[in-house]
């Protein structure tokens, strides 16, 4: 690192101490540097099954490293290939990798359960930010006994470089996908979600069979480093975003300068489902001009017509400044479940027609110069 946060190699602080670093803006009880890749270690107070805090050491993984010193990152290898890759592993012979770490990355009073997940690849299935992985749960497909559980894809959370910025390791964002009866109220256990429950209950060490990686559509256009690029996303849709997001303001990528406006819009339940928001926030303070950061929380807060928030009410509010923004060449990305579009081509439509515009003809034109990138599922 060329700069660091603090100029110690090795600073240790009481459990009870009130010293804060103020660089980085976050209490820390430790920190260390760490000899191989530079970077700082610290613990990362992580939300566990039943909402109490615990705190473990997490190299590199923490959200408290989006401080303005940028990290060091390897192999740079990485960014010698013109053509991402794809479709390294398929369905038929996946790539073996290996849990590394499973965390609660939601507050007690969130709707549901949403992981963090890294897994370990060891460098042999690499990928570009804005692709997925593809993961087969354990077990027989039982529409098909006898044959492999079918495929799930899920959005990368992570740069190419990964949690540890070493190209090892890959990081998805997962819901636990569970089903409530609607007449009991009561949880059905056969009616949840194979795939989803299976990563989030997983260990460190845990085996875990992945396919691709996959994907074009979402991958971030570099080619102009001052470009604007508008995020919407609902929950885990949120996956890519953070990979962009630490690509242009974390990592130190020799070949990837990020000088324009990166807009993230992330819409959520309430602000215990916030998500990677401390990440979020140290960007805001670190680079106020080339990060502006908008929650949409439906339980918490209120549209203008008194409703529930959501993304689309949000865009709506910014209207003016988006379609600017899309007249000038900026990307638009959509990612979540897919329930979330038709909101939101409805407000873009409707404010496209009081703008005095035909919204089937900019959609057309948006996709065209490929400015309109949507991921939902």
């Amino acid at each position: 690192m060329a700069h660091s946060a603090v100029s110690q190699v090795s600073l240790s602080v009481p459990l009870n101490s009130d010293l804060s670093i103020r660089r980085s803006g976050l209490k820390v009880h430790n920190i260390s540097f760490h000899d191989k890749l530079g970077v700082l270690f610290s613990p990362l107070d992580l939300k566990t099954k039943n909402g109490k805090l615990r705190s473990q050491s997490i190299v590199c993984m923490s959200v408290q490293h989006a401080s303005k010193p940028k990290v060091s990152v390897s192999p740079l290898a990485l960014e010698d290939v013109n053509e991402p890759p794809l479709n390294l592993y398929k369905p038929k012979e996946p790539y073996t990798a290996t849990i590394v770490s499973v965390e609660r990355l939601v507050g007690p009073k969130a709707p549901g359960e949403t992981c963090h997940i890294v897994i370990d690849h060891g460098g042999n299935v690499p990928y570009w930010e804005g692709q997925s992985y593809g993961v087969i749960p354990p077990g027989e497909n039982p529409k098909k006994p006898g044959t492999p559980q079918n495929v799930r894809l899920y959005s990368i959370a992570s740069t190419r470089y990964g949690d540890f910025f070493d190209g090892k390791t890959a990081s998805l964002c997962v819901r636990r996908a569970v089903y409530y009866d609607p007449e009991t109220g009561k949880e059905d256990p056969s009616k949840n979600g194979v795939c989803s429950n299976f990563l989030c209950d997983t260990k460190p060490g845990d085996k875990i069979k992945i396919t691709g990686p996959s994907g074009k559509i979402m991958l971030l256009p570099e080619e102009d480093p001052n470009a604007t690029h508008i995020m919407i996303a609902t929950g885990t849709g949120v996956a890519p975003f953070r990979g962009y997001l630490r690509r242009m303001f974390m990592e130190s990528v020799p070949t990837f300068k990020f000088r324009g406006l990166a807009w993230l819009f992330l819409g959520v339940a309430n602000t215990d489902s916030l998500l990677y928001d401390e990440e979020f926030t140290k960007y805001l303070k670190d680079y106020p001009d080339n990060f502006r950061f908008d929650r949409a929380l439906s339980r918490e807060q209120k549209n203008k017509g008194g409703g529930k928030m959501y993304v689309q009410d949000k865009i709506e509010e910014y209207s003016d400044e988006i379609f600017k923004m899309l007249d000038g060449g900026a990307h638009i990305y959509f990612c979540g479940l897919k329930g979330m579009m038709p909101g939101i081509q409805d407000t873009l439509k409707r404010v496209a027609e009081e703008r005095g515009e035909s919204w089937e003809e900019k959609l057309s034109q948006l996709k065209k110069n490929k400015q309109w990138h949507v991921e939902v599922y």
